[in-house]
This record gives C-alpha cells, sequence and structure tokens, in this order.
C-alpha cells in the first residue's frame, strides 16, 4: 500500500500481517480524494474513523489537511498508524491517534469540529449510530460546511438522511461504494 499523491507521495505504508483489516484500494482512494481534493488545506481537520492502517488520513495530510485525527479500537492498529506516521516524519503535532471504537467516540463531546469525516467500518458493522451521531443538530463532529464520508459494501443501505444529514452522492467502484453526507 502506498500514498497516491502529495508530499509523500510513492511511499510505502506498512499493512497488519493479518487479513482482518481490509484496506481501502488505492483506486478507490484516488476517486475519494479527487472528490474531497477542493475542500482540503493547510486548515483543514481531517477524522479517520475506523483508521486501520492510517492510509487515508495519511493520505488526507499528503493533499495538505493541517490536522488528521485518527480512531481505531484496535491497539494493533493504533500502533501500525504510529508506525507508518513514525516512518514519514510526519509532526506529531499534526495528528493524534485515539484508540477507542468509532460508536464511542461519535458519542462524546468535542471541543471542535472536523471538515472532513471518513468512516470505514467492518462491512457487517451497523453504522446506524455512528451515522446519527454524525446528524444530530447539537453535535460537534462536522463543521457548518463539514462533509461525512461512509464507505460499505455497494449491497449494504445506507439512509438518504439522518437528523441534519443528507446524502447528495454515491460513487460506486465494484463492490464498494462512498456514501458522501452534508448538512441539509
Amino acid at each position: 500500500m502506498r500514498v497516491i499523491s502529495g508530499l509523500y507521495r510513492g511511499r510505502i505504508l506498512r499493512s497488519p500481517p493479518d487479513r482482518k483489516t481490509r484496506p481501502t484500494s488505492d483506486r478507490l482512494r484516488e476517486s475519494l480524494f479527487n472528490v474531497l481534493a477542493p475542500r482540503i488545506g493547510e486548515d483543514t481537520r481531517f477524522l479517520d474513523l475506523c483508521a486501520g492502517t492510517g492510509a487515508i488520513g495519511i493520505e488526507a495530510l499528503s493533499r495538505g489537511a493541517g490536522f488528521v485525527t485518527f480512531i481505531d479500537k484496535s491497539r494493533r492498529a493504533c500502533a501500525l498508524i504510529e508506525e507508518n506516521l513514525d516512518v514519514l516524519d510526519i509532526p506529531e503535532n499534526h495528528t493524534e491517534i485515539i484508540c477507542l471504537g468509532a460508536e464511542t467516540f461519535t458519542g462524546r463531546e468535542h471541543e471542535q469540529p472536523w471538515d472532513i469525516a471518513f468512516f470505514d467500518p467492518p462491512y457487517d458493522t451497523n453504522y446506524g449510530p455512528v451515522i446519527f451521531d454524525f446528524g444530530e443538530h447539537l453535535n460537534k463532529l462536522l463543521s457548518i460546511e463539514g462533509i461525512l464520508v461512509v464507505e460499505h459494501h455497494t449491497k449494504k443501505p445506507m439512509p438518504d438522511a439522518s437528523g441534519d444529514l443528507r446524502r447528495w452522492r454515491v460513487l460506486k467502484q465494484g463492490e464498494t461504494s462512498l456514501s458522501f453526507y452534508e448538512r441539509s
């Protein structure tokens, strides 16, 4: 697995030795960031939920995001993310790694919202509670013009709306889809 574009382009990321983690393919990552590119800048706060190897958040940093929060409930995944950040010499003041389940993390209060959130849990997960948390109008997960991107199996139905969130785009590649949500 490699970084596709930007500052760390072509750099190789470490992958987990087991097959439990399902990294987002290079092709899908490239499609995702083609859509996100106009929204990423030095002030962008990016949230990588169920981060796995950290490839999505690292790609965001490589393309100019100012800060990335990596969330994963697996201590091994968090250690792997730390390794990948260290291998690339990414400054610690641009990242934070939190070892916590996505639903637990989104259910908590947060001081600052994120501009872009990417949620890629195991496909057999119940996505509803996390999407619900993002849609709550009192929740400070997303900035005013922030977006949530959910990676899911194409056959798994995702809601068109949840609270203040409305799905505005679905990008399909093979058996994987990306659903893009923004505030209505």
